[in-house]
């Protein structure tokens, strides 16, 4: 990844904001937004990790991460 990107682009961000209602989406919300996802994703990650880990995968599987996201 390169130092300029992030995994959640603000644009994205902005998106899920009008698709749920949001007429208008300022630069700060949408920035604000996207590092609440991404706090929560790597929450969530972490945890689906630690769960694959414990089952003796190294893959992640949909019950790892619906399980964490439970958890977390």
């Amino acid at each position: 990844m390169g130092k300029n990107t992030r995994p959640i682009p603000n644009s994205s961000a902005k998106k899920i904001l009008e698709h749920f209602g949001a007429k208008r989406v300022s630069a700060e919300a949408a920035e604000e937004m996207v590092f609440v996802l991404e706090e929560l994703a790597n929450e969530i990650s972490k945890k689906a990790i630690e769960l694959a880990k414990h089952s003796g995968r190294k893959t992640v599987q949909e019950e790892d991460i619906k399980l964490a996201a439970k958890l977390v």
